[in-house]
């Protein structure tokens, strides 16, 4: 029986040592369905779209141009205030970044699109106007009475007269969107060309990314939409400046803290050295002075003298008295070498 149980263990283990050594088999390979639900997540949109969509930039790492944005609205509701003489209400709904071919094939049509170039960025950027808010600024600067909605010919081309004031329109916005840029970096927008077709509108390749801005114009029961698009492409020459987290960050100053301080440095006290003469001596020579030892000067009574601040030459006068007190009279300025400035 001893026999016996020897060999059942040899054979147990020649068994497992077989198994274990045997290639472990292939997993088959995952079908496409089986790809898109392990990529699948919340919403309508493939796991294969989430992925692309991840490659965009957010518009929260340019965090100064939402402030350029809110710059924007406020100064745009005074203008139009101004130049439709009505009641204007702006609001800014939201700001996102996205594809640029996306947002160009999304642009609900009829619609005026507005191409115009930062002249200093050497870029360009688009800005749409819907047939509502088209419709409503003619209506308002025609004269249309109020409480009677404008009336809208979707299947019409835009007349020549509503080019003109849609353009006018776009010449007040680009000035204002200037004057929000102001305090990032001074830049002209310059409208160059108005279209009605998204195919002609092209500024930016269809895969690169861009920052939308959306802004909602109310003017009593008219009004209507108008959105703001930047390339990246086109921000880049400020993203440094944009990436600031705050406005006084941009100037690099505190202006509390920077009057502190000069008033600080106009209260200090500062110790001037009159110089006489300067004679250079053997160190055995000064190792041997004493009281009562005397260095002799190679200058003349009523010679100038220089007056020095630790090391540095500032003045040259000459010495006098001034109520029984030793005095010195600046009679100029003397001019700083470059390696003391």
């Amino acid at each position: 029986m001893s026999d016996t149980a020897a060999l059942d263990a040899e054979w147990g283990a020649a068994i497992g040592e077989a198994i274990a050594g045997a290639p472990a088999q292939a997993a088959p390979p995952l079908r496409h369905a089986e790809i898109e639900s392990l990529l699948q997540g919340h919403g309508a949109s493939s796991g294969m779209q989430r992925i692309i969509g991840s490659g965009l930039v957010s518009y929260e790492r340019l965090p100064m141009l939402e402030i350029v944005f809110d710059r924007l609205v406020r100064i745009l509701s005074t203008s139009l205030r101004n130049f439709t003489s009505d009641n204007v209400d702006i609001s800014l709904e939201n700001i996102v970044s996205l594809r640029f071919g996306d947002y160009l094939n999304a642009i609900p049509l009829p619609a005026m699109l507005a191409v115009f170039k930062a002249e200093e960025w050497d870029n360009n950027g688009l800005m749409v106007i819907d047939s509502a808010m088209i419709y409503s600024i003619v209506d308002v600067l025609l004269g249309g009475r109020r409480g009677a909605a404008p009336t809208r010919l979707e299947s019409r081309p835009y007349t020549s007269i509503e080019r003109s004031l849609a353009e006018r329109l776009i010449q007040l916005v680009l000035a204002d969107l200037s004057a929000a840029f102001d305090p990032i970096c001074p830049v002209t927008f310059r409208f160059e060309r108005l279209e009605v077709n998204p195919r002609f509108a092209a500024i930016s390749r269809l895969s690169n990314a861009a920052v939308l801005g959306r802004l909602r114009i109310e003017m009593e029961d008219r009004g209507g939409n108008m959105e703001l698009l930047l390339p990246y492409a086109t921000l880049e020459p400020v993203r440094e400046l944009l990436l600031q987290q705050f406005m006084g960050e941009k100037f690099g100053r505190d202006s509390i803290w920077e009057t502190h301080l000069a008033d600080a440095l106009w209260q200090t006290e500062v110790t001037l050295d009159v110089v006489l003469d300067e004679v250079t001596l053997p160190l055995s020579t000064v190792t041997a002075l004493e009281p009562g030892s005397r260095i002799v000067l190679n200058t003349t009574v009523g010679a100038p003298v220089q007056l020095r601040c630790g090391g540095v030459r500032l003045f040259e006068g000459q010495v006098g008295r001034r109520r029984n007190r030793v005095a010195v009279r600046i009679d100029q300025n003397l001019p700083r070498p470059a390696s003391e400035r």
